[in-house]
């Protein structure tokens, strides 16, 4: 079910809308700040690292189950689903740390999901992780970034 409620960041846009429906200005902030880190993480890790790291996927005879579902052609290093999860729950944290803990737990279960499925190594599902923080908290930051430079352009502008 995990899976399936992964794929194509539905998760995530399903947790975004309940956010934005129940949690007034907030909600809606926390649910953009979702959307953008988990775009952020998918831009870095499906379109940037994917393409760099040529690494096959685990192979079935490692996989302890018979239930290996199909599996993508793409690399396998990082996990875009973990990437996603991480960048979205990060983001919401900054703006709203209840709904956040909320997310945690699904993003988990996706993470150990894509290992158990057979889709990536535990290693790919680190990278992932690791890209969601670092897009996540830099969402997080960029407002207060943009006001910096901002500022910073307007004194030289006064001052010269």
């Amino acid at each position: 079910m995990a899976r399936s409620a992964a794929e194509h960041t539905k998760l995530w846009w399903a947790a975004a809308t309940v956010m934005s429906a129940v949690g007034g200005g907030r909600g809606r902030t926390a649910a953009a700040a979702g959307i953008i880190g988990m775009g952020a993480a998918e831009l870095v890790s499906n379109g940037l690292c994917k393409p760099l790291c040529a690494r096959r996927r685990p192979p079935e005879d490692l996989i302890p189950h018979d239930d290996v579902h199909e599996r993508p052609d793409s690399s396998s290093f990082p996990s875009g689903h973990t990437a996603a999860a991480v960048g979205f729950t990060v983001a919401v944290a900054g703006v709203w740390p209840g709904a956040a803990a909320v997310c945690a737990v699904p993003a988990a279960i996706v993470a150990v999901e894509r290992v158990h499925s057979g889709a990536h190594y535990p290693s790919d599902v680190a990278g992932g992780a690791a890209i969601g923080l670092v897009t996540g908290l830099l969402v997080r930051r960029s407002p207060r970034l943009l006001l910096r430079h901002a500022a910073r352009k307007a004194r030289s502008r006064l001052f010269g």
